[in-house]
């Protein structure tokens, strides 16, 4: 159940991030959004994988919570750490770039 949830939540933020560069880019922007957030979940998943299947034995911490099950939750949460901190957005850039004041001369 937890697998499903995970994979569930990364189709909702595959279709987010498509939506959000193809309405403020375009198509080719958002079909590299889609790209970059598959390639990120197949590298992170194998990675984490690899790493919980060293510390973790085969049964994981009940039935829910297996080892794999485990693996794709830790990439879930490392996965929101780093969109939130790549895809947040520039503060300046909202405001032209330009932060410094210009008054009369």
């Amino acid at each position: 159940m937890v697998p499903l949830l995970v994979f569930y939540l990364h189709i909702v933020a595959v279709a987010w991030a498509f939506t959000q560069r193809w309405q403020d880019e375009g198509l080719s922007e958002g079909m590299l959004a889609v790209f970059f957030v598959a390639l990120i979940f197949f590298v992170g998943w194998s990675i984490v994988s690899f790493l919980v299947r060293l510390v973790i034995p085969p049964a994981g911490f009940g039935l829910l919570l297996d080892r794999d099950a485990l693996a794709l939750l830790l990439l879930t949460v490392t996965e929101g750490f780093f969109y939130y901190f790549y895809l947040r957005g520039d503060s300046g850039a909202a405001s032209g770039g330009n932060s410094v004041v210009e008054g009369p001369q």
